[in-house]
This record gives C-alpha cells, structure tokens and sequence, in this order.
C-alpha cells in the first residue's frame, strides 16, 4: 500500500508548541532547564522539519536559538518597545501600512509557521488588524485611489500561510489595478516550511503577469537543506525573483566566516542576497543585539571576501523615516 504524502498543512500542524517537548526531542531537557521561561503572549512554535536541522544536545546551535523562549526575554531596555518600527503610526486603513513613497504593504494575516524570538511584531496587536472580506476590500480601495502606488507587499505574519485560493485571489485583486507594477510578498515559509512551496501553487502563481518578487528570510546556512532548495527551484520555474533578507543577530550569525556561507548558499539556491538588517528593537529582544559598529566592521570583512553582488545591504529601519536606513 502506498504512503500518502503529507499535505503543507499536515506539516504545520505536526510542528512544536511545547517547551518540554521540543527539548525533549532535542536531548537537551537538562541542558535547558535554569535556561528557559515560558511566554506569556508569544509562545513557542516551529515546524518539525526545521527542527530536525538542528543538532541534538546542542544549546547552542544557531537554528535553536532563534526560536526557544529564554530568560533573556526577561531583560527590558528602555529604547526597546512594543512597535519599534512604528507601524501603527503608518496604519492608513485597517491591515495598510503606507511608510514609503510608491510602496504600500498589507498585514494579510497575523499567524506565521514559526516564531522567530527577535520578530519586531511579536507584541503587534493582530487581532485588531485582521483583515475580513469587508476591510480587504476597503484596502484594495485605497490602493486604487493611491495612483503614486507601484507596488504592494503581501507581510503579516507570513501571508503564505493563506491558502492557495485566498493569496491567489488576493494578487489577482492587486494585479488588475493599473498603476501597480510589482507585487512583492514576504514569507519564512520557503526557508521552515519548504513543503508549502507546492508545484500547484507555483503554477498558480506563473499566470500572474505582473513582476512578483519573494523575500524569504534565511540568517545561517544551515537553515538551507535540499527541501528548500527545491522549493526554490520551483519558485525560479514560475519566473518569481527570489531575494533574502537576514537580520544580524548576536551569537547566531555575527561572525565574518556565518555571513560569508549564509551568501554563498543562498547564491547557488538562486536567492539573490537584499538585506541584513541591524536588529529592530522590540520589547523581549536586547539579548540578540549586535552595535552599529560591530555591524561595519563585519560588512567591511564581508566586502573582501564576497564579490559585490553577493554582499548585502546593512540596514537599520526607523519609526517615522522615509525609507529604510542604508549603513554600509
């Protein structure tokens, strides 16, 4: 009898919520113990697959550390806050942050596949931002009368975690707006759930005839194992511009040797390098923050050892600026 493949969905469901069970499967219960907390408001949840990149025992594996809840949660700053990147200052309607000229982005949903403990929304009041069929429609309202709009950028949350009739519909609504050019989401799933990336799903999106780019989200090499790789395949097939945004993060990526394979891999999966971005200062984050200057002084190591097209932009974003801040 043949074994049924697992849906997407199946995958996501099979993912870890629980403290004790994901140090469990990682043999490092022990190890763990006097290390942990358990959140109040932004508890633990990754994919088993991208679990299993993770070496067992190991406290301090790359992967592990972006995603289990730790004391160091705890430490408060007084720069570090709720909405660091001042979203809600930029809400023009209900799920529309309009911060840039010519660029709109719309909070399609608040639910994600993991949850990354250095997200800049993990204190974002979802619940009063979901967008039902009466405020998609008032956003795609606005849209239309913005006619300096070129493009609209799908965020969340992560919007692949729409189905594929929802997302679909929603860029094909995006799509028949004139004066929009490009249409641009911003997934992890690509990077923690490959199995997302369906050949359905890409060819649903290979009949969208406006430009569509993916920014995915990958910060260590060893988030890049062959599943994504064929999800990215598959994604290049459907003639979708892939770039990687990676944020800078304190004893997970802040060496010259990291950087240099996290680019590298990327490249030969055909993800272009766009981003790295400085740490945004939510509430619950001080611990993986690396200075402004540790930061350069990377970016000129990284300079010399990468050539030009490999080496990303070091950015910062700021509440209320008008574009993202260029470092080096």
């Amino acid at each position: 009898m043949l074994q049924q493949t697992k849906t997407w969905q199946q995958d996501l469901a099979d993912g870890f919520s629980n403290i004790e069970e994901i140090c469990h499967y990682l043999n490092i219960s022990q190890l763990a113990k006097e290390l942990i907390t358990t959140p109040s408001t932004f508890p633990l949840r990754v994919p088993r697959e991208f679990v299993d990149r993770m070496e067992k025992g190991n406290l301090n594996d790359p992967l592990l550390k972006q995603i289990l809840p730790i004391k160091d949660e705890l430490r408060t700053a007084s720069d570090f806050i709720n909405d660091p990147v001042g979203d809600l200052d930029s809400m023009t309607e209900t799920g529309v942050i309009h911060k840039y000229h010519g660029r709109v982005l719309l909070i399609t949903t608040g639910s994600c596949a993991i949850n990354c403990r250095y997200c800049f929304r993990r204190n974002f009041p979802y619940n009063n931002f979901q967008l039902s069929t009466k405020k998609y429609s008032n956003a795609i309202r606005y849209i239309q009368n913005q006619q300096d709009i070129s493009e609209v950028i799908l965020s969340g949350g992560d919007p692949l975690l729409l189905n594929d009739q929802k997302i679909i519909e929603l860029i094909q609504q995006i799509e028949s707006i004139p004066h929009i050019k490009r249409i641009r989401i911003h997934s992890r799933l690509p990077i923690v759930l490959p199995s997302r990336i369906t050949t359905d799903f890409c060819n649903k999106l290979s009949l969208i005839k406006k430009d569509l780019i993916l920014v995915v989200h990958s910060n260590h090499s060893n988030e890049l194992n062959t599943q994504v790789k064929r999800a990215c395949k598959k994604l290049k097939k459907a003639n979708i511009t892939l770039l990687n945004q990676a944020v800078l993060l304190k004893g997970i990526n802040d060496n010259v040797e990291q950087l240099h394979a996290l680019h590298e891999k990327l490249f030969s999966f055909n993800i272009m390098p766009y981003y790295l971005h400085l740490l945004d200062k939510a509430a619950g984050t001080v611990h993986f923050e690396v200075s402004e200057e540790i930061a350069i002084g990377l970016m000129n190591q990284l300079k010399k050892v990468l050539p030009g097209y490999l080496v990303p932009k070091l950015v910062r974003e700021q509440a209320g600026a008008s574009n993202k801040t260029i470092i080096t």
